[in-house]
């Protein structure tokens, strides 16, 4: 028998991406899967594509039904996940994959994000230095944002290693329309998606604070574009040169030497989301801008594996002293 394991939020798809890492991991079982509205339905109905669990049955989303399990993941919208982990025995080991816990400053919180600032968790990025101790060392854990994972793995080490500058970064990053939720919207329809690319939250986007908490950046423009695909982000990532003749590449490449899921492309292969698909890989390239000298950084995740659930299992796996990489793979789906 393996450890037991809740999903809280199960109907949606960043939860039916987690059962699916669940079902297929060597050293886990799932305990309860719960939703609000879907309450009652089989999973089979639900997530059509889980056959090995079709016949579990949501069950409501009540703090009682998930306290016996080992670790509880939290895959609800922003805002709902504080209220139920306060009602969990703090012994409970949890790793929640929305907002409520990732910011340090209350401030921040309150300016991207409705109502009152629940406080801050184990920030869930283990390829940050130091932070994979601090991970395996927590009973709560924050996972990241999914554009926030795609341009905090290209960005940081550049300003960790004192060759970018923190101010002036620029990011431009692309998702596809999973991103958004499984609840039915008018612009998400096939009939707007398909054909067009479009921004949203100009100016605005939440995951901004949490790059720059993470990150190390002080001055950052997100512009996040939805595109006509249903996984996926490729995020360019530019900033301020601090010298001459910064081989951006190479400053990636120590800084993951030996990480199991962010792989540095070889000399002059770009990441491309499709190779990403399915699983919890970051890939990277980097340059430097020709006309402008600034450094870039191109990235691509999944944004339902590396980017939500897949981190989430990894984070996990450190949680529960087994080994990081069970029942996650760096190897995409294709065609």
């Amino acid at each position: 028998m393996g450890m037991r394991v809740a999903v809280a939020g199960a109907s949606g798809y960043a939860g039916g991406e987690l059962l699916r890492l669940i079902a297929g991991h060597p050293h886990l079982e799932l305990a309860v899967a719960t939703a609000q509205s879907q309450a009652g339905s089989p999973l089979g109905a639900v997530h059509p594509h889980l056959v090995d669990l079709a016949d579990h049955v949501l069950a409501p989303t009540e703090p009682a039904a998930l306290a016996d399990a080992d670790l509880v993941f939290l895959a609800l919208p922003h805002g709902e996940s504080a209220a139920v982990a306060a009602q969990l025995p703090a012994h409970t080991k949890v790793v929640d994959l929305g907002a409520d816990h990732r910011l340090v400053d209350p401030e921040d919180w309150t300016r991207y994000y409705p109502g009152a600032h629940a406080g801050t968790w184990t920030y869930g990025l283990p390829e940050l230095p130091g932070q994979r101790e601090k991970i395996a060392g927590a009973t709560r854990v924050a996972a990241t944002g999914c554009y926030a994972v795609s341009t905090i793995l290209a960005l940081a080490p550049l300003i960790t290693a004192g060759v970018a500058s923190p101010d002036d970064v620029v990011v431009v990053a692309a998702s596809g329309t999973s991103g958004a939720g499984k609840s039915p919207k008018a612009h998400l329809l096939g009939s707007e998606v398909m054909g067009d690319l479009s921004p949203y939250k100009v100016g605005a986007h939440q995951h901004v604070p949490e790059i720059k908490q993470a990150s190390g950046a002080r001055t950052l423009s997100l512009t996040p574009v939805l595109a006509p695909m249903p996984r996926g982000i490729l995020s360019t990532v530019t900033a301020v040169a601090t010298a001459a003749g910064v081989d951006v590449r190479a400053v990636l490449a120590d800084a993951y030497a030996g990480e199991r899921f962010v792989r540095v492309l070889p000399e002059g292969r770009w990441p491309h989301t499709a190779a990403t698909y399915g699983s919890n890989a970051c890939h990277l390239q980097g340059t430097v801008d020709l006309d402008s000298g600034r450094l870039l950084v191109t990235s691509a995740i999944d944004n339902l594996g590396k980017g939500a659930a897949g981190q989430a299992v990894q984070c996990a796996n450190l949680m529960l002293g087994l080994p990081e990489e069970a029942g996650l793979t760096a190897n995409g789906v294709a065609p």
